[in-house]
């Protein structure tokens, strides 16, 4: 498969560099910029690897491994979704601080083109980059947003039975 130019979303967020660092590497609570799911690791280092898991715990949206972790400028994982066979990428968070807050920036990486990763990064990365705006901003994700994890909470149940968190441990 032909690997595309990475995938770049940029967003302004008036808040501190370290409310926007918080948000995209807090544990034990939902990360509502990655669409409610929860980070598991057994430590933020280089080298660990990382869950995104549904809020109960049963199931492993995204597995990965800690490439690059600079606080509060940079955080690299590898990157791949467990209901795909697609090959793993790399997603990159670059924050920049600037005149009333924060530039983030948010990259895939070896994302091969053609693939159902590619056509959901680039769904998704506007998501997540105006739901981390909105965290950071506001304290919640948009109205569409809340709406959405509800929807996702109600298809839980049929999510497939690969993305189950036993078939995905730290």
């Amino acid at each position: 498969m032909a690997e595309r130019e990475p995938i770049k979303f940029k967003v302004f967020i008036r808040g501190t560099i370290q409310q926007v660092w918080r948000e995209l590497t807090k544990t034990g609570e939902p990360q509502q910029c990655f669409f409610n799911n929860m980070l598991h690791t057994t430590g933020l280092k280089v080298g660990a690897p990382i869950r995104m898991r549904s809020i109960n715990g049963k199931y492993t949206a995204v597995v990965g491994d800690v490439l690059e972790f600079d606080p509060p400028h940079r955080y690299v994982t590898s990157f791949r979704f467990t209901n795909y066979d697609d090959p793993v990428c790399k997603v990159v968070h670059e924050l920049k601080e600037v005149s009333g807050g924060v530039e983030y920036t948010l990259t895939v990486e070896n994302c091969p083109a053609g693939t159902k990763t590619e056509r959901d990064m680039r769904q998704g990365g506007a998501l997540i980059t105006n739901t981390l705006k909105s965290m950071v901003e506001t304290g919640r994700p948009s109205f569409g947003t809340r709406m959405l994890f509800i929807l996702f909470k109600l298809l839980g149940p049929f999510t497939p039975k690969r993305c189950r968190s036993e078939h995905w441990p730290l």
